[in-house]
């Protein structure tokens, strides 16, 4: 039974207690944040880890990693490590762990396989597909028969779309375990993909062959109606290697030396009637201005496009409204000697390109436009030798 002595004892003992702090204390504002400091109550792992802030946490690292432990308990530490960064989908970081448990240079070949697995499904996540496979790859040389690393290896295979290699590392590791979903899953969509793969490519063959006899057409056509292609192929016909040159210049065939921005893509060709079907350029140098015509029959008469494109609207830059179809006037310039070449607007787009010396350039002849009479046009042609094509 307690005496009176007691209880005072135990009252001045409270008393005490109301009126001192215990040292140390959390402060009743921030009580919260203090208690988030301790280890074991964390809600969440500082990023960096240090001993000034955290000291209990600092010396439990400490522990964890002790250099005193051997490098297969380092190694399976940083491997914990690892798959808790994992579990929070925190890959960067997961890398970093299992690389530093690789660095413990374990001689445990089950874990080193383990380690480069699951650093190689890190990789993965983060779509870094090939530093994957060569996790996946390293962690077979460790343990040939590690089923988890096969089974990503051969992912990492069909998302770089090796897909022969993908169906072997299947079938690899469905010897060690028939039954694995995520290997016949894999399996089979490698399997689907390469035969499209195939089939694709047997039609991009066709589609190639198709193209070059098309080509070899046009480039027929083009000689039987010698027409020249450029300069460089009438120079070296006349050592006798017109056909090399020409096939040469037929595939360049394009516009990559025109405004892309400008000039719309276009390719000469064959018609059903078997008649040559060009792209043709026309420049208003006055202007700064193009138009361009993406199928200009060879029998067609210039004068006919010419009707078209200055017909009833005149185009919207022309704010002296005086290009009038007849009011105009037609060139190609011969860039060797600078000479000009005036082109009778009523003869057709074959009988030009016959002239001795015009010359296709990049598979798209081109002719300039003038006002005739033109201040400008007079100023043009002013300093070059005009020749007049009846």
């Amino acid at each position: 039974m307690a005496s009176a002595e007691d209880d005072d004892t135990m009252d001045q003992f409270m008393d005490k207690f109301k009126a001192q702090k215990y040292k140390g204390a959390f402060k009743e504002e921030t009580w919260e944040e203090e208690f988030d400091k301790i280890p074991i109550f964390m809600k969440k792992a500082p990023t960096e880890i240090d001993p000034k802030e955290n000291p209990d946490l600092a010396c439990l690292q400490s522990i964890i990693f002790d250099e005193d432990r051997s490098p297969e308990e380092k190694a399976k530490s940083y491997k914990d490590e690892g798959n808790e960064y994992f579990k929070e989908k925190n890959y960067k970081k997961a890398i970093i762990s299992y690389t530093e448990g690789l660095n413990k240079k374990s001689s445990n070949e089950d874990l080193n396989a383990i380690l480069y697995t699951n650093r190689a499904a890190a990789q993965f996540h983060l779509g870094n597909l090939r530093s994957a496979l060569n996790d996946a790859i390293a962690a077979r040389k460790h343990n040939p028969k590690h089923l988890k690393a096969i089974v990503r290896g051969a992912l990492c295979h069909l998302e770089l779309k090796h897909f022969s290699e993908a169906i072997a590392w299947c079938e690899e590791g469905l010897v060690i375990d028939p039954k694995e979903k995520n290997l016949l899953e894999a399996r089979g969509r490698a399997d689907k993909l390469k035969r499209a793969e195939q089939r694709d490519a047997r039609k991009g063959k066709l589609k190639d062959k198709k193209e070059q006899t098309q080509k070899e057409a046009v480039l027929k056509a083009i000689q039987d109606r010698k027409i020249k292609l450029c300069k460089k192929a009438a120079n070296v016909a006349e050592d006798d290697d017109e056909d090399s040159a020409m096939s040469e210049n037929l595939d360049e065939l394009s516009l990559n030396e025109l405004d892309a921005e400008n000039v719309p893509a276009g390719k000469v060709h064959l018609d059903g009637n078997r008649s040559l079907v060009w792209p043709v350029l026309f420049l208003y140098p006055e202007h700064g201005q193009t138009d361009f015509v993406s199928a200009f029959h060879e029998d067609s008469r210039f004068i006919d496009h010419i009707l078209v494109m200055f017909g009833d609207e005149l185009p919207p830059w022309d704010s002296e409204r005086k290009y009038h179809a007849h009011n105009l006037e037609l060139y190609f310039e011969d860039e060797e000697t600078r000479h000009m070449y005036q082109v009778n607007t009523e003869s057709t787009l074959l009988q030009t390109l016959q002239h001795k010396r015009y010359f296709v350039k990049s598979g798209t002849p081109a002719f300039i436009i003038f006002v005739k009479q033109s201040s400008f046009c007079l100023n043009y042609l002013s300093d070059r030798k005009v020749h007049r094509i009846k």
